[in-house]
């Protein structure tokens, strides 16, 4: 069961609720820049994690500013799209859910004027760094953001960059040769292990962690295939991209 803290109480809330209800995600974002940018993709891993166990979600931007850009931005990082929300005030129109998750910057995690429902604050990315640089992989940029825990800053930087694109050179690569072998399931314990890093206030540098130790461990090709292929449902990184391609 997906738990996530609550960065207005500190406490850890069930994201699911028992009866499966729907859960609303709303994603509380300034104007465009790349804190916004990762406010969006935790709310899009959230409500991955979420479909991945089961739960109907409704999500929705609440954009004070710069919706156009932020949508645009998002849809390069390979975050699905999120309906318009009430800009500002953190309402949205009810729809009998049983379960609001309002993902927000840090520094408005725990302001008022919001409606009820848990509060996930999201660590800026240092304004320091450069910034995205034209060009750049999209999902390189994804997964170094979601390389460092939500709740910690983060410097996207050349080094950040170029590490997470040898990663993710690497790892398609692996899954490309993987696939070429007779499939297999994924071992109970391995999918226990993804599960209970990413139900646990949504680490996915734990699920990163894990698909790190996967790679050079003994697993039969195929099921190692199927483990890339079921974490990815939750990184949206495209690991089997290159599945078929010339070797």
């Amino acid at each position: 069961m997906l738990r996530i803290i609550d960065a207005r109480t500190g406490e850890p809330v069930t994201a699911a609720p028992a009866r499966r209800g729907l859960t609303r995600v709303e994603a509380h974002t300034a104007g465009y820049d790349s804190t916004s940018l990762r406010v969006l993709l935790v709310a899009d891993v959230l409500v991955r994690a979420l479909e991945l166990g089961g739960t109907p979600v409704w999500a929705l931007l609440n954009g004070e500013r710069d919706r156009p850009e932020l949508r645009a931005g998002a849809a390069a990082l390979g975050i699905r799209p999120f309906e318009d929300g009430v800009a500002g005030s953190g309402l949205g129109v009810g729809l009998g859910e049983a379960q609001a998750l309002h993902v927000l910057g840090e520094g408005a995690a725990t302001s008022d004027g919001f409606a009820a429902g848990a509060r996930i604050a999201v660590a800026p990315v240092d304004p320091a760094a450069a910034g995205i640089p034209a060009g750049a992989d999209p999902s390189a940029v994804r997964l170094a953001l979601l390389s460092t825990r939500r709740d910690a800053p983060l410097r996207l930087d050349a080094d950040a960059l170029a590490g997470a694109q040898d990663t993710l050179r690497r790892w398609r690569r692996a899954v490309a040769d993987w696939a070429r072998q007779p499939s297999r399931a994924i071992p109970d314990e391995v999918r226990a292990e993804l599960r209970t890093a990413w139900e646990d206030d949504l680490d996915v540098p734990g699920v990163l962690r894990i698909l790190r130790s996967v790679e050079t461990s003994d697993l039969p090709a195929g099921a190692r295939f199927e483990t890339y292929a079921y974490a990815d449902r939750l990184l949206g990184v495209e690991l089997t991209r290159d599945v078929g391609a010339p070797a």
